[in-house]
């Protein structure tokens, strides 16, 4: 019984230790384009990867009952440590779920939804490259059904009234400053957030710019839009952000147009 102890407590640790170079391997793959991101992200991680999570736990929990019963009883910080490694990661899906669940199930946030402002031929055709990439037609823009009732009762609304709902301060940015200096400082504040700015045109009024995660590679489209107040003095900025793939963004654009509406109005 003392060699099945060990064993099964060095397996343990084994898998444990495997759990996130696992995750890394999927994650970085998705990123260099080895794994589309359906099976990378969509299979490998959200179907597969709790399953070998809770796999794992079981087993590290399987071997820290034989460390503690089975004499000699040796072999507890090896199973404490296998333990560990599954226990952080189930609390980290506890948390990923959470964020799902709070945050509506779209992916295209815009501070004007009547009129949007457009994305250039440029960024559509880096869209359409992408397997599976989403589409930037707001105005007609629903949540998908599905035979799982995954997204529950937001199924076959429009995106924009959810948007609405769950993010009524994502409004357009009022600028004292004339059209030609918010731009200006709408291209500062997005190099302030982190986005790296691509096409910039003055007389047009937009810039645009890509957020790309580290982790699967994952590339959200922000373009922004600099219009002269009507009827007064001064500027209206309206932002959109969308991400490429993926049905819910978690609430990663709106979080992004927050931030770029504060860096503009803290100047």
């Amino acid at each position: 019984m003392a060699k099945l102890r060990d064993f099964w407590v060095r397996a343990a640790l084994a898998l444990a230790l495997a759990l996130p170079v696992y995750f890394a391997a999927v994650a970085l793959g998705v990123k260099f384009g080895a794994l589309d991101w359906r099976l990378g992200f969509g299979q490998l991680t959200i179907q597969i990867g709790p399953l070998a999570i809770l796999g794992t736990l079981v087993i590290a929990v399987l071997g820290l009952l034989l460390a503690l019963i089975v004499p000699p009883r040796r072999g507890r910080r090896i199973a404490l440590a296998a333990l560990a490694v599954p226990a952080a990661a189930a609390l980290a899906v506890a948390g990923f779920i959470q964020t799902a669940q709070s945050a509506p199930p779209i992916h295209d946030i815009s501070t004007d939804l009547l009129d949007p402002p457009a994305f250039s031929a440029a960024v559509l055709e880096a869209r359409a490259k992408v397997p599976g990439s989403n589409g930037v037609d707001l105005a007609t823009a629903r949540v998908p059904t599905t035979p799982q009732k995954r997204f529950g009762a937001a199924e076959g609304r429009l995106s924009r009234e959810l948007q609405v709902e769950a993010y009524p301060d994502v409004q357009p940015v009022r600028l004292s400053a004339a059209p030609a200096d918010a731009l200006k400082a709408a291209e500062a504040a997005a190099t302030k957030v982190g986005l790296t700015v691509g096409a910039v045109d003055p007389a047009g009024g937009r810039i645009e710019a890509t957020a790309t995660s580290f982790w699967y590679g994952f590339t959200d489209d922000v373009v922004i839009r600099v219009r002269p107040a009507p009827g007064a003095a001064g500027s209206v900025v309206d932002i959109r952000s969308t991400s490429r793939v993926g049905v819910s963004d978690l609430g990663a654009n709106a979080k992004r147009i927050r931030a770029l509406r504060d860096a503009l109005q803290a100047g």
